[in-house]
Protein backbone atom coordinates (compact mmCIF):
# COMPACT_ATOMS: atom_id res chain seq x y z
CA UNK A 1 0.00 0.00 0.00
CA UNK A 2 1.08 3.79 -0.75
CA UNK A 3 2.52 5.68 1.92
CA UNK A 4 0.89 9.35 2.81
CA UNK A 5 3.89 10.78 1.26
CA UNK A 6 4.02 9.11 -1.72
CA UNK A 7 0.50 9.84 -2.16
CA UNK A 8 1.11 13.67 -1.75
CA UNK A 9 3.94 13.33 -3.91
CA UNK A 10 2.04 11.66 -6.64
CA UNK A 11 -0.55 14.83 -5.91
CA UNK A 12 2.63 17.42 -6.28
CA UNK A 13 3.25 16.15 -9.69
CA UNK A 14 0.04 15.72 -10.77
CA UNK A 15 -0.54 19.11 -10.41
CA UNK A 16 2.78 20.21 -11.04
CA UNK A 17 1.52 18.79 -14.63
CA UNK A 18 -1.49 19.87 -14.87
CA UNK A 19 -0.41 23.82 -13.94
CA UNK A 20 3.48 24.56 -14.70
CA UNK A 21 3.33 26.09 -18.30
CA UNK A 22 5.83 28.34 -17.60
CA UNK A 23 9.60 28.50 -17.28
CA UNK A 24 10.48 28.60 -13.81
CA UNK A 25 13.01 31.26 -14.45
CA UNK A 26 9.74 33.82 -15.29
CA UNK A 27 7.88 35.60 -13.08
CA UNK A 28 4.71 33.82 -14.75
CA UNK A 29 6.76 30.59 -14.31
CA UNK A 30 7.07 31.44 -10.68
CA UNK A 31 3.60 33.00 -10.32
CA UNK A 32 2.51 29.31 -10.81
CA UNK A 33 5.00 27.18 -8.73
CA UNK A 34 3.45 29.57 -6.09
CA UNK A 35 -0.05 28.62 -7.13
CA UNK A 36 0.70 24.90 -6.79
CA UNK A 37 2.16 25.09 -3.79
CA UNK A 38 -1.04 26.82 -2.09
CA UNK A 39 -2.94 24.05 -4.02
CA UNK A 40 -1.29 20.86 -2.70
CA UNK A 41 -3.33 21.12 0.80
CA UNK A 42 -7.01 21.01 1.31
CA UNK A 43 -8.35 24.09 -1.36
CA UNK A 44 -12.58 23.79 -1.48
CA UNK A 45 -14.12 22.39 1.58
CA UNK A 46 -17.13 23.54 -0.45
CA UNK A 47 -17.18 23.36 -4.32
CA UNK A 48 -18.74 26.15 -6.09
CA UNK A 49 -20.40 24.84 -9.05
CA UNK A 50 -24.04 24.54 -8.61
CA UNK A 51 -24.97 20.82 -8.82
CA UNK A 52 -28.60 21.75 -9.78
CA UNK A 53 -27.51 23.23 -12.74
CA UNK A 54 -25.24 20.69 -13.41
CA UNK A 55 -28.38 18.27 -12.91
CA UNK A 56 -30.45 20.12 -15.14
CA UNK A 57 -27.84 19.99 -17.82
CA UNK A 58 -26.60 16.33 -17.52
CA UNK A 59 -30.47 14.38 -17.68
CA UNK A 60 -28.65 12.26 -15.96
CA UNK A 61 -30.15 8.29 -16.56
CA UNK A 62 -30.13 5.49 -14.29
CA UNK A 63 -27.68 3.68 -16.92
CA UNK A 64 -25.05 6.11 -16.81
CA UNK A 65 -21.99 6.24 -15.92
CA UNK A 66 -20.48 9.38 -15.22
CA UNK A 67 -17.33 11.01 -14.33
CA UNK A 68 -16.53 14.05 -12.47
CA UNK A 69 -13.77 16.02 -10.72
CA UNK A 70 -14.49 15.27 -7.40
CA UNK A 71 -13.32 19.14 -5.99
CA UNK A 72 -15.14 19.31 -2.16
CA UNK A 73 -17.51 16.38 -3.25
CA UNK A 74 -20.93 18.23 -2.99
CA UNK A 75 -20.90 18.06 -6.48
CA UNK A 76 -20.53 14.14 -7.07
CA UNK A 77 -22.77 13.27 -3.94
CA UNK A 78 -25.43 15.36 -4.96
CA UNK A 79 -25.73 13.66 -8.42
CA UNK A 80 -26.68 11.01 -6.67
CA UNK A 81 -30.36 11.75 -6.42
CA UNK A 82 -30.69 11.79 -9.84
CA UNK A 83 -29.91 7.78 -10.06
CA UNK A 84 -26.87 7.28 -11.90
CA UNK A 85 -25.33 3.87 -12.29
CA UNK A 86 -22.13 5.14 -11.50
CA UNK A 87 -19.98 8.12 -10.68
CA UNK A 88 -16.05 7.53 -11.21
CA UNK A 89 -14.92 10.85 -9.18
CA UNK A 90 -11.35 12.11 -9.77
CA UNK A 91 -8.72 14.51 -8.30
CA UNK A 92 -5.30 15.82 -8.53
CA UNK A 93 -5.57 16.76 -5.24
CA UNK A 94 -5.28 13.96 -1.97
CA UNK A 95 -6.88 16.56 0.36
CA UNK A 96 -9.80 16.62 -2.09
CA UNK A 97 -9.90 12.64 -2.19
CA UNK A 98 -9.59 12.31 1.68
CA UNK A 99 -12.42 14.88 2.26
CA UNK A 100 -14.76 12.91 -0.67
CA UNK A 101 -13.94 9.53 1.38
CA UNK A 102 -14.93 10.48 4.72
CA UNK A 103 -18.10 11.86 3.17
CA UNK A 104 -18.52 8.77 1.44
CA UNK A 105 -17.57 6.54 4.87
CA UNK A 106 -20.65 8.70 6.46
CA UNK A 107 -22.87 8.38 4.04
CA UNK A 108 -22.28 4.19 4.08
CA UNK A 109 -22.31 4.10 7.91
CA UNK A 110 -24.46 6.96 9.38
CA UNK A 111 -28.15 6.14 9.61
CA UNK A 112 -29.83 9.60 10.49
CA UNK A 113 -29.80 12.58 8.65
CA UNK A 114 -29.04 14.94 11.89
CA UNK A 115 -25.97 13.22 12.83
CA UNK A 116 -24.89 13.58 8.87
CA UNK A 117 -25.82 17.43 9.09
CA UNK A 118 -24.27 18.10 12.01
CA UNK A 119 -21.11 16.46 10.85
CA UNK A 120 -20.97 17.77 7.40
CA UNK A 121 -23.85 20.85 7.31
CA UNK A 122 -23.16 22.29 10.57
CA UNK A 123 -19.92 20.83 10.89
CA UNK A 124 -18.78 22.67 14.31
CA UNK A 125 -19.60 20.26 17.01
CA UNK A 126 -17.46 18.29 19.20
CA UNK A 127 -19.86 15.30 18.82
CA UNK A 128 -18.33 15.00 15.40
CA UNK A 129 -15.70 14.07 16.85
CA UNK A 130 -16.71 11.16 18.94
CA UNK A 131 -18.48 10.32 15.55
CA UNK A 132 -15.37 10.40 13.78
CA UNK A 133 -13.26 8.05 16.40
CA UNK A 134 -16.07 5.18 17.45
CA UNK A 135 -18.08 4.79 13.80
CA UNK A 136 -16.04 6.35 10.83
CA UNK A 137 -12.03 5.89 11.17
CA UNK A 138 -12.56 2.36 12.03
CA UNK A 139 -14.05 2.25 8.37
CA UNK A 140 -11.93 4.60 6.56
CA UNK A 141 -9.11 2.98 4.22
CA UNK A 142 -5.61 3.54 6.35
CA UNK A 143 -4.36 6.49 4.04
CA UNK A 144 -7.61 8.59 4.45
CA UNK A 145 -7.48 7.95 8.14
CA UNK A 146 -3.79 9.00 8.17
CA UNK A 147 -5.02 11.84 6.22
CA UNK A 148 -7.44 12.73 9.24
CA UNK A 149 -5.63 11.94 11.71
CA UNK A 150 -2.26 14.00 10.52
CA UNK A 151 -1.77 17.25 12.28
CA UNK A 152 -1.61 20.70 11.34
CA UNK A 153 1.13 23.77 11.75
CA UNK A 154 -0.12 24.15 15.56
CA UNK A 155 -0.31 20.68 16.12
CA UNK A 156 -3.95 20.14 15.88
CA UNK A 157 -5.42 16.98 14.01
CA UNK A 158 -7.47 17.48 10.90
CA UNK A 159 -10.23 16.05 12.26
CA UNK A 160 -10.61 18.36 14.53
CA UNK A 161 -11.71 20.86 12.00
CA UNK A 162 -15.33 19.31 11.99
CA UNK A 163 -15.43 20.75 15.59
CA UNK A 164 -13.82 24.04 14.82
CA UNK A 165 -15.81 25.13 11.66
CA UNK A 166 -14.51 23.29 8.87
CA UNK A 167 -15.67 26.07 6.46
CA UNK A 168 -13.52 28.20 7.60
CA UNK A 169 -10.41 26.31 6.45
CA UNK A 170 -9.15 24.85 2.80
CA UNK A 171 -7.39 27.50 1.01
CA UNK A 172 -10.79 29.07 0.11
CA UNK A 173 -12.20 29.01 3.63
CA UNK A 174 -8.96 31.40 4.82
CA UNK A 175 -9.74 33.63 1.70
CA UNK A 176 -13.26 34.01 2.65
CA UNK A 177 -12.49 35.02 6.02
CA UNK A 178 -9.73 37.55 4.83
CA UNK A 179 -12.46 38.86 3.19
CA UNK A 180 -14.69 39.61 6.31
CA UNK A 181 -11.28 40.78 8.04
CA UNK A 182 -10.91 43.04 5.52
CA UNK A 183 -14.17 44.57 5.07
CA UNK A 184 -14.05 44.56 9.00
CA UNK A 185 -11.57 47.39 8.66
CA UNK A 186 -13.86 49.62 6.32
CA UNK A 187 -16.37 48.94 8.92
CA UNK A 188 -18.24 46.41 6.97
CA UNK A 189 -20.16 43.30 8.50
CA UNK A 190 -21.05 41.27 5.66
CA UNK A 191 -22.59 39.03 8.07
CA UNK A 192 -25.32 41.36 7.84
CA UNK A 193 -26.28 39.94 4.62
CA UNK A 194 -27.93 37.08 6.80
CA UNK A 195 -30.68 39.00 8.49
CA UNK A 196 -31.64 40.89 4.87
CA UNK A 197 -35.35 40.06 4.82
CA UNK A 198 -35.54 40.09 0.82
CA UNK A 199 -33.74 40.76 -2.34
CA UNK A 200 -34.51 44.53 -2.28
CA UNK A 201 -32.96 44.53 1.03
CA UNK A 202 -30.34 42.47 0.44
CA UNK A 203 -29.69 44.96 -3.06
CA UNK A 204 -29.61 48.25 -0.39
CA UNK A 205 -27.25 46.31 1.66
CA UNK A 206 -24.70 45.91 -1.31
CA UNK A 207 -24.91 49.20 -3.05
CA UNK A 208 -24.28 50.85 0.47
CA UNK A 209 -21.94 48.67 2.22
CA UNK A 210 -19.72 46.30 -0.82
CA UNK A 211 -19.93 48.33 -3.37
CA UNK A 212 -17.76 51.42 -2.16
CA UNK A 213 -15.13 49.05 -1.35
CA UNK A 214 -14.55 48.78 -4.83
CA UNK A 215 -13.43 52.42 -5.36
CA UNK A 216 -10.63 51.91 -2.84
CA UNK A 217 -7.11 52.10 -4.44
CA UNK A 218 -5.60 49.51 -2.26
CA UNK A 219 -8.80 47.16 -2.62
CA UNK A 220 -8.19 47.85 -6.33
CA UNK A 221 -4.64 46.80 -6.25
CA UNK A 222 -5.17 43.68 -4.42
CA UNK A 223 -7.47 42.61 -6.39
CA UNK A 224 -5.12 43.34 -9.46
CA UNK A 225 -2.67 41.12 -8.44
CA UNK A 226 -2.89 37.15 -9.43
CA UNK A 227 -1.24 35.75 -5.84
CA UNK A 228 -3.85 37.55 -3.82
CA UNK A 229 -6.98 35.22 -5.61
CA UNK A 230 -5.05 31.88 -5.34
CA UNK A 231 -7.36 31.51 -2.79
CA UNK A 232 -10.46 31.23 -4.97
CA UNK A 233 -8.92 28.62 -6.80
CA UNK A 234 -7.40 30.90 -10.07
CA UNK A 235 -4.30 29.81 -11.43
CA UNK A 236 -2.39 32.41 -13.31
CA UNK A 237 -3.66 31.61 -16.57
CA UNK A 238 -7.22 31.73 -15.71
CA UNK A 239 -6.42 35.04 -14.02
CA UNK A 240 -5.35 36.40 -16.77
CA UNK A 241 -8.66 34.99 -18.74
CA UNK A 242 -10.78 36.34 -16.21
CA UNK A 243 -8.81 40.10 -15.94
CA UNK A 244 -8.28 40.39 -19.80
CA UNK A 245 -11.87 40.26 -20.39
CA UNK A 246 -12.85 42.67 -18.53
CA UNK A 247 -12.11 46.74 -18.93
CA UNK A 248 -12.31 47.37 -15.26
CA UNK A 249 -9.62 44.56 -15.13
CA UNK A 250 -9.60 41.70 -11.85
CA UNK A 251 -11.03 44.38 -9.93
CA UNK A 252 -14.22 44.99 -11.54
CA UNK A 253 -14.85 41.47 -12.41
CA UNK A 254 -15.01 40.64 -8.77
CA UNK A 255 -17.41 43.50 -8.18
CA UNK A 256 -19.89 42.34 -10.70
CA UNK A 257 -19.55 38.37 -9.85
CA UNK A 258 -19.98 39.47 -6.14
CA UNK A 259 -23.06 41.60 -6.50
CA UNK A 260 -24.42 38.85 -8.69
CA UNK A 261 -23.70 36.59 -5.66
CA UNK A 262 -24.96 39.27 -3.10
CA UNK A 263 -28.51 40.32 -4.97
CA UNK A 264 -29.17 37.52 -7.39
CA UNK A 265 -31.25 35.46 -5.51
CA UNK A 266 -32.89 35.63 -1.77
CA UNK A 267 -29.81 34.49 0.81
CA UNK A 268 -32.45 31.89 2.01
CA UNK A 269 -32.47 30.27 -1.21
CA UNK A 270 -28.49 30.34 -1.83
CA UNK A 271 -26.36 28.18 0.40
CA UNK A 272 -23.08 29.71 -1.87
CA UNK A 273 -24.30 33.24 -0.22
CA UNK A 274 -24.58 32.08 2.82
CA UNK A 275 -20.80 30.49 2.98
CA UNK A 276 -19.54 33.50 1.31
CA UNK A 277 -21.30 35.85 4.19
CA UNK A 278 -21.64 33.68 6.62
CA UNK A 279 -19.20 31.28 6.53
CA UNK A 280 -21.39 28.32 7.18
CA UNK A 281 -24.58 26.49 6.11
CA UNK A 282 -28.02 27.68 7.48
CA UNK A 283 -28.46 25.17 10.95
CA UNK A 284 -31.25 22.62 9.70
CA UNK A 285 -33.95 23.06 8.05
CA UNK A 286 -33.35 27.01 7.95
CA UNK A 287 -32.55 27.08 4.39
CA UNK A 288 -31.28 25.92 1.07
CA UNK A 289 -28.71 23.30 1.40
CA UNK A 290 -26.79 21.27 -1.17
CA UNK A 291 -29.10 18.82 -2.43
CA UNK A 292 -26.69 15.86 -0.45
CA UNK A 293 -26.92 17.73 3.09
CA UNK A 294 -31.24 17.79 1.97
CA UNK A 295 -33.38 15.72 4.41
CA UNK A 296 -35.48 14.38 1.40
CA UNK A 297 -32.54 13.32 -0.16
CA UNK A 298 -30.64 11.30 2.27
CA UNK A 299 -32.42 7.86 2.43
CA UNK A 300 -31.63 7.65 -1.39
CA UNK A 301 -27.96 9.16 -1.32
CA UNK A 302 -27.07 6.89 1.91
CA UNK A 303 -28.45 4.01 -0.29
CA UNK A 304 -26.40 4.58 -3.47
CA UNK A 305 -23.41 5.94 -2.14
CA UNK A 306 -21.17 2.87 -2.99
CA UNK A 307 -21.80 3.91 -6.72
CA UNK A 308 -19.14 6.42 -5.98
CA UNK A 309 -15.45 5.42 -6.74
CA UNK A 310 -12.86 8.45 -5.76
CA UNK A 311 -9.78 8.22 -6.87
CA UNK A 312 -6.71 10.35 -6.81
CA UNK A 313 -5.81 10.31 -11.04
CA UNK A 314 -6.21 13.37 -14.25
CA UNK A 315 -8.92 13.30 -15.73
CA UNK A 316 -6.66 12.33 -18.99
CA UNK A 317 -5.26 9.34 -17.54
CA UNK A 318 -8.52 7.99 -16.28
CA UNK A 319 -10.30 8.32 -19.95
CA UNK A 320 -7.26 6.77 -21.38
CA UNK A 321 -7.74 3.56 -19.71
CA UNK A 322 -11.72 3.16 -20.29
CA UNK A 323 -13.29 1.63 -23.02
CA UNK A 324 -14.24 2.92 -26.72
CA UNK A 325 -18.23 4.34 -25.87
CA UNK A 326 -18.43 3.14 -22.40
CA UNK A 327 -19.16 6.86 -20.72
CA UNK A 328 -22.43 9.28 -20.46
CA UNK A 329 -21.60 12.35 -18.68
CA UNK A 330 -18.39 14.37 -17.84
CA UNK A 331 -18.24 17.13 -15.41
CA UNK A 332 -14.86 19.27 -16.08
CA UNK A 333 -15.67 22.06 -13.75
CA UNK A 334 -13.09 24.69 -14.63
CA UNK A 335 -10.17 22.70 -15.28
CA UNK A 336 -9.85 23.31 -19.08
CA UNK A 337 -9.09 26.85 -17.94
CA UNK A 338 -5.95 25.29 -17.21
CA UNK A 339 -5.26 23.63 -19.94
CA UNK A 340 -2.78 24.31 -23.15
CA UNK A 341 -3.79 23.64 -26.14
CA UNK A 342 -1.74 20.15 -26.86
CA UNK A 343 -3.29 18.89 -23.43
CA UNK A 344 -6.60 20.76 -24.40
CA UNK A 345 -6.90 18.38 -27.69
CA UNK A 346 -5.75 15.14 -26.13
CA UNK A 347 -8.65 15.43 -23.77
CA UNK A 348 -11.13 16.28 -25.77
CA UNK A 349 -9.64 13.13 -28.31
CA UNK A 350 -10.25 10.64 -25.30
CA UNK A 351 -13.68 12.28 -24.30
CA UNK A 352 -15.30 11.66 -28.18
CA UNK A 353 -13.65 8.31 -28.15
CA UNK A 354 -15.21 7.25 -24.75
CA UNK A 355 -18.14 8.71 -25.48
CA UNK A 356 -21.53 6.86 -25.82
CA UNK A 357 -24.43 8.57 -28.12
CA UNK A 358 -25.81 11.51 -26.39
CA UNK A 359 -23.23 11.91 -24.01
CA UNK A 360 -23.14 15.28 -22.80
CA UNK A 361 -20.09 17.23 -21.28
CA UNK A 362 -20.63 19.89 -19.21
CA UNK A 363 -17.63 22.44 -17.69
CA UNK A 364 -17.44 26.29 -16.58
CA UNK A 365 -15.18 29.08 -17.93
CA UNK A 366 -13.67 32.09 -16.25
CA UNK A 367 -14.67 34.43 -19.43
CA UNK A 368 -18.56 34.46 -20.32
CA UNK A 369 -17.72 32.21 -24.03
CA UNK A 370 -16.35 28.61 -24.58
CA UNK A 371 -12.58 28.24 -25.42
CA UNK A 372 -12.99 25.10 -27.29
CA UNK A 373 -13.77 26.53 -31.00
CA UNK A 374 -10.42 27.22 -32.47
CA UNK A 375 -8.62 25.39 -29.93
CA UNK A 376 -9.77 22.04 -29.98
CA UNK A 377 -9.29 20.21 -33.53
CA UNK A 378 -12.55 20.87 -35.43
CA UNK A 379 -13.11 17.53 -36.50
CA UNK A 380 -12.97 16.42 -32.81
CA UNK A 381 -15.25 19.16 -32.34
CA UNK A 382 -17.81 17.92 -35.33
CA UNK A 383 -18.64 15.37 -33.28
CA UNK A 384 -20.23 17.74 -30.43
CA UNK A 385 -23.42 20.11 -30.76
CA UNK A 386 -22.93 22.85 -28.49
CA UNK A 387 -26.25 23.96 -26.88
CA UNK A 388 -25.51 27.64 -26.56
CA UNK A 389 -29.34 29.21 -25.51
CA UNK A 390 -29.34 26.79 -22.83
CA UNK A 391 -25.85 27.07 -22.09
CA UNK A 392 -26.40 30.94 -21.17
CA UNK A 393 -29.69 30.39 -19.85
CA UNK A 394 -27.77 27.76 -17.43
CA UNK A 395 -24.95 30.58 -16.67
CA UNK A 396 -27.36 32.92 -15.34
CA UNK A 397 -29.50 30.58 -13.26
CA UNK A 398 -26.00 29.65 -11.54
CA UNK A 399 -26.35 31.15 -8.39
CA UNK A 400 -22.35 30.21 -7.06
CA UNK A 401 -22.21 33.40 -9.15
CA UNK A 402 -18.48 32.57 -10.08
CA UNK A 403 -17.94 31.78 -13.12
CA UNK A 404 -18.48 33.88 -16.36
CA UNK A 405 -19.57 30.98 -18.28
CA UNK A 406 -21.31 27.28 -18.28
CA UNK A 407 -21.54 25.21 -21.43
CA UNK A 408 -23.22 22.17 -22.47
CA UNK A 409 -21.81 19.91 -25.25
CA UNK A 410 -24.17 16.98 -26.67
CA UNK A 411 -22.45 14.06 -28.59
CA UNK A 412 -24.16 14.11 -31.89
CA UNK A 413 -25.22 16.75 -34.58
CA UNK A 414 -28.41 17.90 -35.78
Amino acid sequence: MATTGTLKRASARLLDDAVHQSSPMTPEGVRERLFTFAFRGLVYPQIWEDPVIDLEALQVKPTDHMVAIASGGCNILSYLSADPEHITALDLNAAHVALNRLKRCALDTLNDHETFYRFFGEADSRANISVYEEQLRPRLDRETQRYWDGRDLRGRRRITRFARGFYRYGLLGWFIGTGHLAAKLFGVHLRDFLHADDRSAQRDLFERTIAPLFDHRLVQWTLNRPVFLFGLGIPPVQYRALAGNHPGGMSAVIRERLEQLACGEEISKNYFAWQAFGRSYPPIGGGDVPPYLARENFDAIRNRADRIDVRLLSFGDYLESQEDNSLDCYVLLDAQDWMTPDALNTLWKEITRTARPGARVIFRTAARDTLLPGRVDANVLAHWRYEEELSRDLTARDRSAIYGGFHLYVAGRD
